[in-house]
C-alpha cells in the first residue's frame, strides 16, 4: 500500500466546509477558517477555484503538499476531501470516465493529509445529482453502484484512505437502512468504507416530530461505520444552518456520544457571516455531552 495516511477519527474536534469562505488560494481560504475558530476541515477544491473533481492536467499542475501546508500553517487538519460526482449516472460512459477522474483525484487526497475521500451515491437522474429517481432503488441502480465503489475501493486502497459515503434524500443509499445494507454486501471491502451521517439528511419537517427513533435508529444500526456528522438544519423550504431549524442537536450529540469512537462534526449550508454562531452553538453541545475517555 502506498502514501498511507494513519486513520484516527480526529477525536472531538470541530470542523467546517471549506467552501464556506469561497477565496482566490487556499492560504487564503485557511485564513478564513482559522479567523472563524474552526481546526479542521472537510476540503472541496472549488473553494479555491478548481473543479471539485479535476481532469489529470489540472491535477498535475497542482501542488497538493502546498495546499495541505497552507492549511498546517494555520493549524487547520484537513480530514477529508469532497470527491462528489454522480456515481450511477445512467450514461455508462459519463459514469466510467467521472469515476475514473475521481480515481486519480484519490490518488492525491494522502498528499492533503486527508484520511477519507467523501462521496455521494448518485441517482438516475441525467441532469441533477440531487434530484431523486423512480428508479434509484432498482437492482440496476445498486449493481452499477457497485462496480463504482469497487472500482473506487481499489484507488482508495492504493492511496491508504477510506471512502466516506453519505447517505443523501435523493440517492441511491438514502438512509440509515440502505446504508447498513451497502456495508453488509461489501463484506470484508466495508472496512475501506465509512459513513458520514448526516442527521438533516433523515429528517425532514414533516418528520420532526419523529426524530428522536429515526436518528436513534440511525446512530444504532451504523455506530461502528459512522466516521464523521455534518451539521446543518432542516426547515420547511428544505436545509439551514445549525441551530436555525427542527432538528433537536442536544439529541444528536447525546447520540454522538454514545457511539464507540469519538467523531468529528463538520459545518455545512451555513453562511460565512454565521460561522461562529454556528461553532459557538456547536462547541457548548460539546461541553454539555462530552465523550467517554475509552471512546475518544
Amino acid at each position: 500500500m502506498t502514501g498511507s495516511v494513519q486513520f484516527s477519527r480526529a477525536a472531538g474536534q470541530l470542523g467546517i466546509f471549506a467552501r464556506t469562505f469561497m477565496r482566490d488560494s487556499p492560504a487564503a481560504v485557511a485564513r478564513a477558517v482559522a479567523d472563524a475558530g474552526f481546526d479542521l476541515v472537510q476540503l472541496n477544491l472549488n473553494s479555491f477555484g478548481l473543479p471539485t473533481i479535476p481532469d489529470q492536467d489540472v491535477l498535475a499542475r497542482t501542488d497538493f503538499s502546498a495546499v495541505r501546508n497552507s492549511f498546517a500553517e494555520q493549524g487547520i487538519t484537513i480530514w477529508g476531501v469532497s470527491v462528489t460526482y454522480n456515481t450511477i449516472h445512467p450514461d455508462a460512459g459519463v459514469r466510467r470516465r467521472l469515476t475514473e477522474a475521481a480515481c486519480q483525484l484519490i490518488a492525491r487526497v494522502p498528499e492533503l493529509g486527508a484520511q477519507f475521500a467523501t462521496l455521494c451515491t448518485g441517482t438516475r437522474d441525467a441532469g441533477n445529482m440531487w434530484r431523486a429517481h423512480p428508479e434509484n432503488g432498482g437492482s440496476s441502480a445498486l449493481r452499477d453502484l457497485r462496480t463504482t465503489i469497487d472500482r473506487l475501493l481499489e484507488a482508495a486502497t492504493a492511496a491508504g484512505v477510506r471512502l466516506g459515503v453519505e447517505p443523501e434524500p435523493a440517492n441511491v443509499i438514502c438512509d440509515a437502512r440502505t446504508a447498513a445494507s451497502l456495508l453488509r454486501d461489501l463484506g470484508p471491502d466495508a472496512e475501506h468504507v465509512a459513513i458520514v451521517l448526516d442527521p438533516a439528511n433523515l429528517i425532514d419537517a414533516a418528520a420532526a416530530a419523529s426524530q428522536r427513533f429515526v436518528l436513534t435508529d440511525a446512530f444504532e444500526t451504523l455506530a461502528g461505520s459512522i466516521a464523521c456528522l455534518h451539521a446543518k438544519d432542516v426547515v420547511e423550504s428544505g436545509f439551514a444552518a445549525a441551530g436555525t431549524g427542527l432538528l433537536d442537536y442536544d439529541l444528536i450529540f447525546e447520540l454522538r456520544s454514545q457511539l464507540p469512537t469519538a467523531v468529528p462534526v463538520v459545518v455545512q449550508d451555513v453562511a460565512e457571516h454565521d460561522a461562529r454562531r454556528v461553532r459557538d452553538m456547536l462547541t457548548d453541545q460539546f461541553s454539555r455531552h462530552p465523550v467517554p475517555s475509552d471512546a475518544a
